[in-house]
């Protein structure tokens, strides 16, 4: 028969596996998932070209980079509570939707960050986060990338379309014709996608001076709408 010892009375399995969770090695992962998250935060504000920036969005990388990082040093001290946490997480959906593709970019970049961090891969954590943000600064900085516009021109004399064919032509790099509609009242709307020279937009005086024409109305287009 098994005697009860003093020590087995105030064995405690939530001690044992604090005991086996290195405090030090989790302390710099999330130090360093910290110092990442809060370099794609600059590199976010930076590089951001949307309609609205979000202050909430941009903290929330920092959070989840270290949440990332939290959550791979619990799992990798047990295969039971990493699977658990799998099956745990695979419930979770989040209903923000994300409009801009490079969100999803930044989103899956914090959370590749804070893995490598909690893995205690940090050296590749640290070198593939300094030349992904030198990439993004690069490219959305430095190269000139030229949107297209969309024109949507609204008139009442169906006349009037080879003057407004003429103007654009002279005045864009490239257009097309998207769409035309009839309107109510007998008006007529048509919408151009185009592409104008250096981003020349007093051509737009001259279509609205155009006899017939109601209105001009030039749109930018690089994911998102802004007038």
């Amino acid at each position: 028969m098994e005697s009860t010892t003093f020590k087995d009375v105030f064995k405690s399995s939530i001690l044992e596996k604090t005991s086996s969770i290195s405090i030090v090695d989790a302390l710099i992962g999330l130090l360093v998932a910290f110092a990442l998250g809060l370099f794609i935060f600059m590199i976010y504000k930076k590089t951001f070209t949307g309609v609205i920036y979000s202050q909430t969005f941009n903290i929330s990388l920092i959070i989840m980079t270290m949440t990332t990082s939290l959550i791979i040093v619990g799992i990798s001290s047990n295969v039971l509570l990493s699977l658990g946490m799998v099956g745990a997480l695979s419930i979770v959906r989040f209903r923000t939707p994300i409009k801009d593709p490079m969100d999803i970019v930044y989103i899956f970049w914090t959370i590749v960050t804070g893995i490598l961090c909690g893995a205690g891969f940090i050296g590749l954590a640290v070198t593939g986060s300094l030349l992904i943000g030198l990439v993004l600064f690069v490219f959305v900085n430095k190269i000139k990338i030229e949107n297209p516009y969309l024109l949507v021109i609204r008139y009442n004399e169906n006349s009037i379309e080879n003057s407004l064919e003429n103007v654009i032509s002279g005045n864009a790099k490239k257009y097309s014709l998207k769409s035309k509609s009839v309107m109510p009242g007998n008006d007529f709307e048509v919408t151009y996608e185009i592409r104008v020279n250096e981003n020349d937009m007093n051509f737009i005086n001259k279509v609205s001076a155009i006899e017939g024409v109601k209105s001009a109305i030039m749109l930018s287009y690089d994911g998102n709408f802004t007038a």
